[in-house]
């Protein structure tokens, strides 16, 4: 087994992480950008959610192999206890359990910052495609999510119309008075190493 360490990201690792993040862009339709992102448009984005949520890395012997992070899922003051979650992992180290443990410690860090919702976006194909399969579906309900909705072609790329579903997946419970959110960068990340 690999040796792997589950850590924050830092804004330096904006190159390693669009290294994996741009083959999504070019060839499939699991993002619904067109162009890839310049490093320094990475970095911004690394360095706005690490202001409040975490943003993790999965290191294999010593290399970048995916990361996770959590975002805004409303604006609204209400919706504080709620977060979306996005996962990359590099095609070489997928179904290798670097997915399961990156969401794992998002979902972990994400607890002790009193959220109590996880809500995932997904591009969703009408039938499985070269640019697009129901494999991250399939990952989220092997993590607990939900199907929570679903917007029809909604999303257009590479001459073809996909969908998005929401899935959810509620990590706490939902008192009648719940905890304060307390935003990610007060506090320092715990480390996870272990055996993938």
């Amino acid at each position: 087994m690999e040796q792997s360490i589950i850590r924050a990201a830092k804004v330096t690792d904006a190159e390693r992480l669009l290294e994996i993040y741009a083959p999504y862009v070019r060839e499939t339709a699991v993002t619904f950008e067109y162009e890839v992102p310049s490093v320094e448009e990475f970095k911004r984005r690394i360095g706005y959610t690490l202001e409040k949520y975490p943003y993790l890395v999965a290191e294999r012997d010593g290399k970048i192999a995916g990361y996770a992070y959590a975002g805004t899922f409303n604006e609204r003051p209400a919706a504080a206890w709620s977060v979306e979650t996005a996962i990359y992992v590099e095609k070489g180290s997928r179904r290798t359990g670097v997915g399961r443990a990156l969401y794992t410690a998002l979902e972990k860090e994400l607890s002790l910052q009193n959220i109590l919702n996880l809500n995932a976006c997904i591009a969703c194909p009408e039938v499985e495609d070269e640019y697009l399969t129901y494999d991250s579906i399939r990952f989220h309900g092997h993590m607990g999510y939900r199907m929570a909705g679903k917007f029809h072609q909604c999303g257009y790329k590479f001459g073809r119309w996909y969908h998005l579903v929401w899935m959810e997946k509620h990590i706490g419970e939902h008192p009648e008075k719940p905890e304060a959110v307390r935003w990610f960068g007060s506090r320092q990340i715990r480390s996870y190493e272990k055996g993938l």
